[in-house]
């Protein structure tokens, strides 16, 4: 049996969407016709299932739209567990209250039979991913036509709601992005990114920002924070309440931030090489300079860990140990595992981007962005589509939202870079590439490492940011900690103590021959302690035991090099992407 191609068949189904009447309808509907869309699709996937197995599916779906069909017909309406059809009007209206269980059994059986597809794994999870995404357009909560909820907000509010739906996806197409909180309510520099500090330099690829410390003395070991180049750095500056920021300041850390330009067309041509040479290493040469130390804490989250693993790495073959700990949030370092990213990543893909980007350009932000939102569609896409469009309502002020749809552009080159030798071939942990002229082995980096996991994170799968505690200090494992937090992939980062929510998991028993810690993940879930609230403190202690004596707190930012160019956040951060 010959495998399947995952886009030609993602592309056949894709071209029907063109009506999306017909895609909806049948939705809702039996296959009774060959002629039917669900019949067609049944069809190219059952080509690669095995006959006894599709004749099973088959037998049972025909067999439960029938139960289904019956139970209209005498009156009995159906139980609707999913939240999306939550709402009295779906029962108060019996067709409404079929339609939605038709969908759900629809969408059931569809996801089965993509189970049942013989491939590969991952042509499997490609194609998993496509259905998926049709499956989640074609909603019947996203149809005004098909959504009692707005079609009841419409007659009691006399068509209003309608009105002003449309001037809100009006509104949208002219942004380039559906609004996913009220943009009125924030500003960066007034309500958001406001702790305070100032510029200490800057060139064009990033700032520097040193927060003005809150406490009388500080540990004399400063911290640099390095934030993703994919987003915003104020995600970990939000608002004082939630702020990560401004926590580390308090707990007597002198902090520094990077904070990366939103590039245009002037750095269409930067590279990876220049991320971790002018970005990273040149901020590290600026906090030693300011501070007077030798040894910084360093920080990195996301992407922006990948870099700073990659600069500590380069300085280590060049003989320098400058990180006195590191702290990785929620980061790769070996790429085996991506999760759901996977679907975007293979070589056709890859060789698409470098055609189109590696010789310079820019990978525009909404295009990043869209990816992102693809991967969560219900609750980052059509949730908004129902609230804000069908229903007319106003999105609520949420300042994590408002940053995530604030989007950042990337180099190409450096674009490109990043995923044929990390997301593609998974180079960086295997001592085979060069970065600024040095071999990149992270195993030379001497550093106890601090590294955060969130169990629901669909960016960065706990377990693969668990792996990078075999990546760094080979045959030393008592030097790194591990901590699991609840939540996603931001927030379970952003979980201030003040808002005492969620929880994290810690496992510092031995085990093991030589009580080494557990060297996979499976194993150290096994044994871990879940503590209630934030995994924030841990951090702190963490900091505290890396950061040497305690030291009066600098009564001015900068030094005579280094001099105050303007006022935290910085003029970088609210430059909006094109």
């Amino acid at each position: 049996m010959n495998l399947p191609d995952p886009q030609a068949i993602a592309n056949a189904w894709m071209s029907q969407m063109s009506d999306p009447g017909q895609w909806q309808s049948w939705f809702t509907q039996a296959p009774a016709t060959e002629a039917h869309p669900m019949a067609a699709m049944m069809q190219d996937v059952g080509a690669h299932i095995k006959p006894e197995e599709m004749e099973r599916l088959k037998n049972q779906y025909l067999q439960d739209f029938g139960a289904l069909w019956q139970d209209m017909l005498a009156g009995k309406a159906p139980k609707l567990s999913d939240r999306r059809f939550s709402s009295p009007a779906w029962q108060a209206n019996p067709m409404s209250a079929f339609n939605a269980a038709a969908y759900l059994l629809n969408a059931r059986f569809l996801n089965a039979m993509v189970e049942a597809v013989e491939a590969t794994p991952q042509q499997k999870q490609k194609i998993r991913f496509a259905v998926q995404q049709i499956i989640d357009a074609m909603s019947p909560a996203n149809f005004l036509a098909t959504n009692p909820e707005a079609q009841q907000k419409m007659i009691e509010t006399k068509g209003e709601s309608l009105t002003k739906g449309l001037a809100n996806m009006l509104a949208d197409m002219n942004k380039g992005h559906i609004s996913l909180s009220d943009e009125s309510a924030f500003e960066v520099g007034r309500n958001l990114a406001v702790t305070e500090g100032s510029v200490v330099y800057e060139n064009p690829l990033f700032q520097l920002i040193q927060y003005t410390p809150k406490t009388a003395t500080v540990n004399q070991t400063p911290l640099l924070m390095v934030p993703p180049c994919i987003n915003k750095f104020y995600i970990l500056d939000l608002q004082p309440e939630n702020s990560l920021v401004r926590y580390a300041v308090a707990q007597g850390n002198t902090v520094f931030m990077i904070s990366w330009a939103n590039p245009d067309m002037t750095l269409a041509q930067t590279t990876w090489d220049d991320y971790v040479e002018k970005g990273v290493i040149e901020a590290i040469r600026a906090v030693q300079d300011i501070s007077g130390q030798d040894k910084l804490n360093m920080f990195g989250f996301c992407v922006g860990g990948t870099i700073v693993g990659t600069a500590l790495a380069v300085l280590a073959a060049r003989g320098e140990q400058v990180a006195n700990s590191l702290t990785l949030l929620t980061t790769f370092l070996d790429f085996r595992d991506t999760g759901v990213l996977d679907v975007f990543v293979d070589e056709t893909q890859v060789s698409l981007r470098e055609q189109q980007l590696k010789g310079g350009g820019l990978m525009p932000g909404r295009d990043l962005a869209s990816t992102f939102s693809s991967l969560r569609p219900n609750d980052l896409v059509w949730n908004y589509v129902q609230s804000n469009y069908l229903k007319g309502n106003d999105p609520a002020a949420f300042d994590l939202l408002y940053w995530n749809s604030d989007s950042t552009n990337l180099p190409g080159p450096m674009f490109c870079w990043y995923l044929r030798n990390t997301y593609l071939e998974n180079k960086l942990k295997t001592g085979q590439l060069k970065v600024a002229g040095q071999v990149v082995d992270l195993s030379k980096i001497a550093a106890p490492a601090f590294i955060y996991g969130s169990r629901e994170d669909h960016i960065v799968p706990w377990p693969s940011a668990f792996d990078s505690l075999n990546v760094l200090n080979p045959g030393k494992p008592k030097a790194n900690r591990f901590v699991l937090g609840a939540s996603g992939h931001i927030a379970g980062v952003i979980n201030s103590p003040a808002k005492n929510k969620r929880s994290y998991w810690t496992n510092d028993k031995p085990a093991g021959r030589g009580a080494a810690k557990p060297a996979d993940a499976e194993a150290w879930m096994a044994g871990a302690t879940e503590h209630p609230g934030s995994w924030w403190p841990q951090w702190a202690a963490f900091l505290n035991e890396h950061g040497g004596k305690k030291v009066k707190a600098p009564a001015k930012p900068g030094n005579a090099r280094y001099k105050p160019l303007e006022a935290a956040p910085g003029r970088y951060v609210k430059v909006k992407a094109d």
